[in-house]
């Protein structure tokens, strides 16, 4: 069965003063990733600097560009980016991309300039989405939050925390269990969710301020999401498999980043080879084709 990478970066094109590492420009030095790793296909997406929220028009252009750095390079499979502080542009982004083949679905931005994914006016996309059973890639955007400045702390602490406020929304809007074909894919293992899931349960059966009746409680509803396994930690790996389904947990490098892995296989080793192919291969197929 074909082996997927799920969480691989690229950007769309070189434009100005280059960001990031050298090799997000080089989709030669992605496939040669695949090689060294032995693995089969990736699924890659632009990364952070190129979400550049509030500036319109950026979706096309980026979506554009990604397709032209992978044209050609059938083991690199690009997702489009829907941008998510305007979610009418976001669900017209998507209307324009989602007959096009190359894309193999969406991402978009899990916090920061981001509208809530609660929000009504996402009701469109979200229906599309179901009705498409498409996956959807949440990447966390950088955190408006100033005390995140020092430390490189909007990455090492606010990238988790802004996955978990997007998929918050997600939960208590009640948004995955009333599109049950549509597909959430978190990265860094989930972020914060697994440590929270007992937490967002308890809020529910407490009927704390805020919480509505659902259609599922959020144990269940985190059920329906698939995250991968980068989570620099093998102890929550197997939280984040308690927490999801070990039919839920995909393989993720973040390549070309310094916060990524070389070998993703390794964060799951531990679980033993037969797991190990499963997540790779079967896992990673149900998260694109259902």
């Amino acid at each position: 069965m074909t082996s997927i990478d799920l969480h691989v970066h690229l950007a769309p094109k070189h434009d100005g003063s280059p960001v990031g590492p050298p090799a997000l420009y080089r989709p030669d030095e992605a496939e040669a990733y695949l090689d060294r790793a032995g693995l089969d296909e990736a699924v890659v997406s632009i990364p952070p600097p190129f979400f550049r929220q509030g500036q319109p028009g950026v979706a096309r252009e980026v979506n554009d560009g990604l397709l032209d750095v992978t044209a050609g390079r059938s083991r690199l499979r690009p997702l489009a980016y829907l941008p998510f502080e305007d979610p009418e542009a976001a669900a017209e982004e998507y209307d324009r991309v989602k007959a096009d083949a190359r894309f193999v679905g969406v991402c978009g931005a899990a916090g920061g300039k981001s509208v809530s994914l609660a929000d009504s006016r996402f009701g469109p996309l979200w229906k599309a989405l179901d009705a498409d059973a498409r996956l959807l890639l949440l990447h966390p955007a950088t955190s408006p939050d100033n005390r995140l400045d020092p430390f490189y702390l909007h990455n090492l602490l606010g990238n988790p925390i802004e996955t978990a406020v997007a998929t918050a929304q997600l939960v208590f809007g009640d948004v995955l269990a009333r599109h049950p074909s549509l597909r959430v894919l978190l990265v860094h293992c989930g972020g914060c969710v697994p440590a929270v899931a007992g937490r967002w349960q308890r809020g529910l059966d407490t009927a704390r301020p805020g919480v509505e009746t659902l259609t599922e409680p959020p144990r269940l509803a985190l059920r329906r999401i698939f995250v991968d396994c980068l989570a620099h930690d093998p102890a929550q790996v197997d939280h984040a498999i308690e927490v999801f389904g070990p039919d839920r947990i995909v393989l993720g490098s973040d390549w070309p980043f310094a916060m990524g892995i070389v070998d993703p296989r390794s964060q799951i080793a531990h679980r033993g080879p037969a797991f190990v192919e499963q997540v790779a291969t079967t896992n990673g197929t149900h998260a694109l084709t259902g």
